[in-house]
């Protein structure tokens, strides 16, 4: 028998969760480079004489709860529990959104409000598309598909602690020292 000529069989199945898993990789490479791209575009700007600190609203930590324990729910395959708490952290972040515009922290005017009303919607758009492949692992759940979308809800997790620590701890004195500008 020559060894060279050996073929190995994969079955459809693990050849498709191998791909998606490849594909998931790739993708949160793109994702981390967008979202560094914009931590960078938010720190510069804040370091400009027109941005103020905002106040974080104290749902946040309500959101951040609620996608923890997401991640946690579908490590656990826990899937209709994980779905629930990513549904859950989207209408918790409306909700601090609801109350910075009750405390008129708004769209446009401040480059700390822009961005965090930016990066929110777009972690957001993110939490939305791991609804759509929750939904996908839903309707034919294995553990390979569990395991790749738990990846990906514990990617989402881990980017939203690093934009809530941004969006607390970098003031705009704190860029200002970041990018070498004198107040």
């Amino acid at each position: 028998m020559n060894t060279s000529a050996v073929e190995l069989h994969v079955p459809d199945g693990v050849a498709r969760e191998r791909a998606l898993s490849a594909g998931l990789w790739a993708f949160l490479a793109v994702v981390t480079s967008l979202f560094s791209l914009f931590l960078t575009a938010y720190v510069m700007r804040l370091s400009g004489p027109d941005a103020a600190a905002i106040e974080m609203p104290r749902q946040l930590w309500v959101s951040t709860a609620v996608l923890g324990l997401g991640s946690v729910m579908i490590q656990r395959a826990q899937l209709n529990a994980a779905g629930a708490c990513a549904v859950g952290f989207l209408v918790a972040q409306w909700w601090a959104w609801q109350a910075l515009q009750a405390d008129n922290v708004v769209l446009t005017g401040n480059p700390a409000a822009s961005f965090f009303y930016l990066l929110t919607a777009l972690h957001g758009l993110h939490v939305a598309g791991g609804l759509v492949a929750w939904a996908n692992v839903q309707a034919a759940p294995t553990p390979g598909r569990i395991a790749i979308c738990a990846r990906y809800w514990h990617y989402l997790l881990l980017l939203w602690v690093v934009l809530f620590a941004a969006f607390t701890w970098i003031t705009p004195d704190v860029a200002r020292a970041i990018c070498g500008v004198s107040p």
